[in-house]
């Protein structure tokens, strides 16, 4: 399901709050946000890319999260 999430896909795809980029956390099926400290679920192979429906990140994942190359 997940390893189907084109890599080309993840690459137009923005956290809807900030617009900051996401990173595919393959074993939360999840896609994080650093920018806004939220992780978006990811359902039979479709991210669900809706705020209410993200969890927030503790400050733990948020910090594994590497910034994005400028």
């Amino acid at each position: 399901m997940i390893a189907d999430m084109d890599a080309k896909l993840l690459t137009l795809l923005v956290c809807p709050v900030t617009k900051g980029p996401l990173v595919l956390m393959k074993d939360q099926s999840e896609l994080w946000s650093r920018s806004a400290r939220l992780a978006y679920p990811i359902r039979d192979g479709i991210a669900v890319m809706l705020e209410n429906e993200a969890r927030t990140l503790s400050e733990e994942e948020a910090e594994r999260i590497r910034p994005a190359p400028q």
